[in-house]
């Protein structure tokens, strides 16, 4: 039986993936772009967001809860600012679709705005805002997700963990990136540690009745905690806001997350792209960059630590190992990949 200790090349498992998007009925440039994307937080580390939520996605599809056709059209066309309408197409179309347009856009007019409605979950943020970054603009993605937080002092699930991502033109270094939600941790790490059967760190969640857990599963059936308490549920609040009411999209408890099967998401997200060059030469800001990054790194170590990173550099590291080296995923995502393998009949396709 394949284990966690064999590697897979990263070009096998997107056309494994990819394969699994056509049955499904999405086309196929689609298809490889969600590919790309999960397998690709699987390269950068984040196994969270990788593999793991092919069959989720999967069975969004089937259900028709996202639909195969992603069909975006523009509902406001004004200037710097757009809305684009998703129609509950695949989340990782509409957001590189929002991102191409507030690149477009910040191109001409110097920003780009465009707020999105009726989307689905596409992922993780970097992967499109490090588009931005590579095209000369800083970049900020944004959205909503389904609720798993409770409002500060209430019991009640209202407030999704929320992520947001800046990209930031690095020279030398390829891009300086953030990505992060406003939960303590990613709802994903704890589904991961459900299903590995691991326990959580005390300080992720609480359960149903607010006490402290280390059980995933009593987790997900209670409240995750916010980022650095009051001041990560504010910042959740106002991505939704941003994200969902600015949209004319799904907000709080409304919106829908991958982990549903059945219910379109109604997630909303809104991408921001700043034109470098509106500010000053892209190549003296690059050069800025590479100082500060020089600066932030010369400083001495702490304890138990090999390197100073700057933002994005440990994925980037991750990314260029795993290329190399083959992927190792998890026995329960490869157990995960063989049961859609065997809904979408393609067994002989699984490159394990």
């Amino acid at each position: 039986m394949t284990n966690s200790t064999t590697r897979i090349q990263a070009s096998d498992l997107i056309q494994f993936t990819q394969a699994v998007y056509e049955s499904a009925g999405v086309p196929t440039k689609d298809a490889y772009l969600a590919a790309d994307t999960l397998v690709q937080a699987d390269l950068w580390g984040h196994q969270s967001h990788g593999l793991l939520r092919l069959a989720w996605y999967y069975a969004r599809l089937r259900s028709g809860a996202m639909k195969s056709n992603t069909n975006t059209s523009l509902a406001v066309d004004s200037n710097a600012i757009a809305v684009l309408d998703g129609h509950d197409g695949v989340g990782q179309v509409i957001a590189k679709k929002a991102l191409e347009e507030s690149i477009a856009r910040a191109k001409q007019h110097s920003v780009g705005i465009v707020s999105v409605r009726n989307s689905n979950h596409f992922g993780t943020c970097m992967y499109f805002t490090r588009m931005g970054a590579r095209n000369g603009c800083i970049s900020i993605l944004m959205s909503n997700a389904g609720p798993n937080m409770a409002p500060w002092g209430g019991r009640q699930k209202k407030i999704g963990t929320n992520p947001w991502s800046i990209a930031v033109p690095g020279g030398k270094h390829g891009e300086v990136v953030m990505d992060m939600a406003n939960s303590g941790v990613a709802r994903g790490k704890i589904y991961l540690a459900q299903k590995r059967h691991q326990p959580i760190p005390n300080d992720w969640a609480i359960d149903i009745n607010g006490r402290p857990t280390t059980d995933p599963q009593a987790a997900i059936e209670g409240f995750i905690l916010p980022m650095a308490g009051h001041k990560g549920y504010v910042m959740g609040v106002m991505v939704d806001i941003l994200s969902g009411v600015l949209s004319g999209s799904s907000f709080l408890d409304q919106v829908h997350g991958p982990y549903d099967p059945v219910n379109r998401s109604g997630a909303g997200h809104l991408a921001i792209s700043l034109n470098v060059a509106a500010f000053q030469p892209l190549e003296e800001f690059e050069k800025r960059i590479e100082e500060y990054i020089h600066s932030l790194k010369d400083v001495p170590l702490a304890e138990g630590h090999k390197q100073v990173y700057f933002p994005g550099e440990m994925e980037a590291q991750a990314d260029a190992e795993n290329r190399k080296l083959g992927l190792l995923l998890p026995e329960d995502t490869l157990l995960s990949l063989k049961q859609v393998a065997i809904e979408s009949g393609l067994e002989k396709q699984l490159p394990f």
